[in-house]
């Protein structure tokens, strides 16, 4: 791999750090909830932008600076389970609950219809 890939996957990975950041802010600043529905929108997002990304059968370099740089940059499994975490340290347990199995089945989902997506394109 070039160094100008990596380069482009540091300059994309900062664009898909501040992305999330801009979402789950957006998200969060007008939804006073438990729920971290900011970080659920983020990683549910970018499980249908990786699905693409495979429909799309999107190969070498660009596969590098898309999905791992772009993308991976953009979802967050390490907030998703601190805030999973965080629900059932603070006794709600259902919602920690709701939020792994809602980001399970629905990042599954979202990265089926994805492919699907990328497919018919």
């Amino acid at each position: 791999m070039s160094a100008w890939v990596w380069v482009g996957v540091a300059v994309l990975g900062s664009l898909g750090a501040l992305a999330r950041m801009g979402l789950e802010t957006r998200i969060s600043s007008r939804r006073r909830m438990a729920f971290p529905l900011g970080t659920f929108a983020v990683n549910i997002s970018g499980a249908f932008a990786a699905g693409l990304l495979a429909g799309l059968t999107v190969a070498g370099n660009a596969q590098v600076l898309l999905g791992a740089g772009a993308i991976g940059s953009y979802t967050t499994f390490s907030t998703w389970m601190l805030e999973t975490h965080r629900l059932n340290e603070d006794g709600d347990r259902q919602a920690a609950l709701v939020n792994v199995l809602a980001s399970v089945a629905c990042g599954l989902a979202a990265a089926a219809f994805g492919r699907t997506v990328g497919g018919w394109l």
